[in-house]
């Protein structure tokens, strides 16, 4: 189907949002339900699925993503698949095949470096269809790629990028359980433009989010293959404040690769992951913002920094999934596999209430 009819279906099709039942899919849901999207919840469990759409006036669908039959029936009149339902290594292949087989564009929230370059993989079949795939469209990783965009423009030589991020210190259970799927793994980042893993806490870095430089240690986040995909920059790290916790998960993950107590550190991990709530309450996401900030360097010696500050990641993550979603359906796309930067702009960002970016330096 060309791009332009693709288009036009798109605006009378529905959004359907998998993982509504979720924490974050619920307040993607009523994210979505605020911009007056004729949206469609679906999931597995119908008796939440009725709940959460009895209380938001929207339909709902249960469908598996085990069962292929049923879940390409669940698409067969919608427009945009929102993908909420992580951890997205098990999610993301089965609802981008559906999408596919249906001709619905596909989004999803991921921050799961593997997951992201799997959805990556299919952007030839995704071109051929005539259909979008865009991972990583929360604060993983919205307001990052908005960033890297930026720097690229002012630096367009740099071979070199550093991604710092501040703020990340609530987590909901289903957060904890995607965790918990990479600690052990070591860290990804890419190097000569491929995707590489280095130890846990071999990297560290100093970001400055504000309030004087902090010390960072690196960890594997979806921007080491969507900033590639937007920028081209073929060296790129991310890295979180080493915070308390930060420290503790470095530790715990370096655990896992010895044996006599690897066992352990497993079962006592998988113990804390369900132990965690479901999320955040309203009145802490409202107390919280996040800090990104991202270096680019050339080969010159050159270097740029730009900074942002976003609400809380999880609220931030409701309303950016909520417009790219209304962009998608009104026909602002491009088929195959694309970032939120490269098809809306460095600006993007900006769109959003309460978002401050700001260039910090240039040397």
């Amino acid at each position: 189907m060309a791009p332009a009819a693709r288009a036009k279906q798109g605006r009378r099709a529905g959004v359907l949002l998998y993982g509504a039942t979720g924490y974050t899919g619920a307040l993607i849901a009523r994210a979505a339900a605020g911009r007056d999207l004729p949206l469609v919840l679906a999931g597995r469990d119908g008796e939440r699925l009725q709940k959460v759409g009895q209380e938001l006036g929207c339909p709902a669908r249960v469908a598996s993503l085990d069962e292929g039959r049923a879940l390409r029936a669940a698409l067969a009149d919608i427009g945009v698949v929102v993908n909420a339902a992580g951890p997205f290594a098990s999610t993301a292949r089965p609802l981008v095949e559906a999408c596919l087989e249906t001709g619905a564009h596909y989004v999803d929230v991921s921050g799961e470096v593997d997951a992201i370059d799997a959805v990556a993989a299919y952007d030839g079949a995704a071109r051929d269809a005539g259909i979008m795939l865009m991972a990583g469209a929360g604060f993983d990783v919205v307001p990052s790629d908005c960033l890297v965009a930026r720097v690229k423009r002012r630096l367009p030589k740099a071979n070199h990028l550093m991604i710092g991020i501040a703020g990340l210190d609530l987590v909901s259970r289903g957060s904890a359980r995607t965790i918990l799927q990479q600690l052990g793994r070591g860290v990804r980042v890419r190097r000569d433009g491929q995707l590489v893993t280095v130890p846990e806490g071999v990297l560290e870095a100093r970001f400055d989010f504000g309030q004087g430089a902090r010390a960072c240690a690196s960890v594997s986040w979806g921007d080491v293959v969507t900033a590639f995909h937007t920028t081209g920059v073929p060296n790129i790290e991310v890295y979180f404040e080493s915070t308390i916790p930060v420290r503790a998960f470095h530790l715990l993950g370096q655990s896992l690769a010895v044996p006599p107590v690897a066992l352990m550190s497993r079962m006592w991990l998988s113990a804390w992951a369900e132990m965690q709530r479901d999320g955040p309450t309203e009145a802490e996401r409202a107390t919280r913002r996040a800090t990104i900030v991202v270096r680019a360097e050339s080969p010159d010696g050159r270097s740029v920094i730009s900074r942002a500050q976003t609400p809380e990641v999880y609220t931030f993550t409701a309303a950016a999934a909520a417009a790219v979603a209304a962009r998608v359906r009104a026909g602002e796309f491009e088929p195959g596999f694309q970032t939120p930067a490269r098809i809306f702009g460095e600006d993007f960002v900006r769109s959003f209430h309460g978002v401050i970016v700001e260039d910090v330096r240039t040397s």
